[in-house]
């Protein structure tokens, strides 16, 4: 299914206004993704983007409650609202960015609807599964799941337990 494009295709049901953010990585925002898919759905929504590129890092390093987070969380949110004082919706445009959120939302203006992609596509692919019954012949039951990393397998594990929710055991790939 992908990410971008269930965030995409509902984004414009949450703008009262019609003028939307987007807050993602420097790729993500340079490749132009979500305001060519909103275009596609939304042609009349007004769409702004800012690039956080350290976000990422502040997740991965565990420095979400640091000082740092608040610092670049804040500069980058101002920054996205200056560009268009009328923004009512920015979409979290990175799977890191949800352990973010509670950060995100002290700098954020009440009025200002933040959308996460995991529970829009996670509604997207619920819907997709009613409509198509005969994916689940398809789907796998009772199997386990392995992590490989060609990184650090503790790196790995202790970035990868935040967005799973639970500890994880990776094996290292040598390539």
């Amino acid at each position: 299914m992908g990410v971008i494009r269930p965030t995409t295709e509902v984004v414009g049901k949450h703008s009262k206004t019609g003028h939307v953010g987007v807050l993602g990585t420097t790729g993500t925002i340079t490749s132009n993704s979500y305001p060519i898919e909103i275009a596609k759905f939304y042609p009349n929504l007004i769409v702004h983007q800012e690039a956080c590129p350290m976000w990422v890092p502040i997740v991965e390093n565990n420095e979400i409650e640091s000082a740092a987070a608040d610092i670049f969380i804040e500069k980058n949110l101002n920054t996205l609202l200056s560009k268009d004082k009328n923004i009512d919706t920015i979409i979290l445009g990175c799977t890191h960015y949800p352990l973010l959120i509670s950060k995100i939302k002290k700098y954020l203006p009440a009025n200002v609807k933040l959308l996460s992609q995991g529970d829009i596509v996670a509604e997207g692919l619920a819907d997709y599964l009613k409509r198509h019954p005969e994916m689940e012949q398809k789907c796998s039951k009772g199997k386990t799941i392995e992590f490989y990393t060609t990184d650090s397998p503790e790196n790995f594990d202790k970035a990868a337990s935040m967005f799973y929710g639970e500890a994880i055991r990776s094996n290292h790939l040598e390539l």
